[in-house]
């Protein structure tokens, strides 16, 4: 069975999957086509769910090395899209629905072929939930119930063992824009981020009989709002540095000055250091803020994702792939931007490398995106990453690779996340 031979097939699946986007840890339909069309490819797979909608399955067990081909389910919450789901705003303006269908192209050309017994690694496959990091009222309520411990799908995977015995991981990703060729790209660091909030408290009075002896809560965050775009000139341009602080919550009437605003805001970096750097900026802003207009300020820090660094190492399996490919027109190389992913927090763990690939028009997370290329997607890429896979079969040097412990990274967590007050006191969360 060739990849044309299956388009047809795969990209209906795609379409599907399109059409009835779902948000985290909420991919019920999606994860039960999936798990209906790799059991219609091989009636004798082997499937471990996990994380509500998770799944894993292997090819070739008990090889030496493992090396997982990993795809996101969820959706992003964006209901102005024109193909959102009009019940829960759910749309797919990230392109997860690409990777779901190119795992599954791959995952029935191995099968098919056994063209998975020549290599010389255990080919796993791991279609991970919740990878964008929102509806967090809901995981909230998860996280409450016990049902998961983390927010991202990849952490909660890492903390249940399904990423124990993989190796490697190999993940794709649409590429925003449109563009002339047919693109793929490689080595595009992505920033890490926290997600701060910042709740000032002033005093209420009247605001007309007696503003004198008020502390205006909302004047602190005004304050602290040009604080932090005043601090931009201290934030190195390397470390592609965002901050978007926006009102969270408020409880303001025009005749009474208000006592308590909360501000939210993520922060981005490129670096695990200089996101604690940046952060300590933020909260001296925060701070000296309040204390200017003689209030407080609680200060919530809660973790993001941490920067992805692409494995250089394995970036040259598709580089090579890439020279020898008479199909693909166009490679881009070593663009890091601002946008995160919990592929950062894998990364940590294990060395990663995340495929961009072309195809689309519109804006990532925009009102406009969609896929374009369909033909390219899901037969021309998925031929193009057997050309990789099987370029890595063989010649994986075990000496460059690296691996460390979730309770590695849970303690590196806990390094980054604290929780400040206008006092000083610092409890860590």
């Amino acid at each position: 069975m060739s990849f044309k031979e299956q388009y047809e097939e795969i990209a209906q699946i795609a379409r599907t999957i399109f059409e009835h986007p779902e948000l985290g840890y909420k991919e019920f339909k999606t994860s039960k086509l999936v798990e209906e069309f790799l059991k219609k490819v091989n009636p004798e797979v082997e499937l471990q769910p996990f994380s509500t909608t998770g799944l894993r399955t292997s090819l070739g067990a008990g090889k030496p090395l493992n090396i997982a081909f990993i795809a996101e389910l969820d959706a992003v919450y964006a209901p102005s899209h024109w193909r959102s789901d009009p019940a829960t705003g759910a749309a797919h303006n990230c392109g997860h629905y690409t990777q779901v269908a190119i795992a599954l192209a791959l995952y029935k050309y191995y099968v098919e072929t056994k063209a998975y017994e020549n290599l010389d690694y255990t080919l796993t496959f791991i279609f991970v939930p919740a990878e964008e990091y929102l509806d967090l009222a809901y995981r909230d309520e998860l996280l409450t119930k016990g049902t998961i411990s983390y927010y991202g799908g990849k952490p909660e995977a890492m903390k249940l063992g399904v990423f124990d015995d993989i190796d490697i991981g190999l993940c794709v990703h649409a590429m925003g824009g449109e563009f002339d060729k047919r693109t793929i790209e490689i080595n595009c660091d992505l920033a890490g981020f926290l997600y701060k909030q910042y709740t000032f408290k002033g005093k209420a009075t009247h605001a007309g009989f007696d503003p004198f002896s008020a502390k205006n809560a909302y004047s602190m965050s005004t304050l602290f709002n040009v604080a932090l775009g005043l601090s931009r000139q201290q934030m190195r341009d390397s470390e592609k540095v965002r901050m978007n602080p926006i009102v969270l919550e408020s409880d303001m009437s025009t005749n009474v000055v208000p006592n308590r605003i909360t501000v939210g805001s993520d922060l981005r970096t490129l670096s695990v250091e200089y996101m604690k750097e940046a952060a300590d900026k933020m909260d001296d802003a925060a701070r000296g803020s309040a204390l200017a207009l003689q209030g407080e300020v609680d200060i919530k820090t809660q973790m993001g994702y941490l920067p992805f660094v692409q494995d250089r190492y394995l970036s040259e399996f598709v580089m090579e792939a890439f020279q020898r490919n008479d199909e693909i027109e166009a490679i881009w190389n070593n663009n890091a931007i601002s946008a995160a992913g919990d592929i950062g927090d894998l990364a940590f763990m294990m060395p990663c490398i995340q495929i961009g690939y072309s195809g689309f028009t519109g804006t990532i997370h925009g009102d406009d995106f969609k896929d374009i290329d369909p033909e390219y997607i899901y037969e021309v890429f998925p031929r193009f990453l057997t050309q990789v896979l099987e370029g890595m079969s063989g010649r994986i040097d075990r000496s460059k690779l690296y691996r460390r412990s979730f309770a590695e990274y849970e303690q590196l967590l806990a390094s980054i996340v604290k929780v400040k007050s206008i006092n000083g006191n610092e409890v860590k969360s």
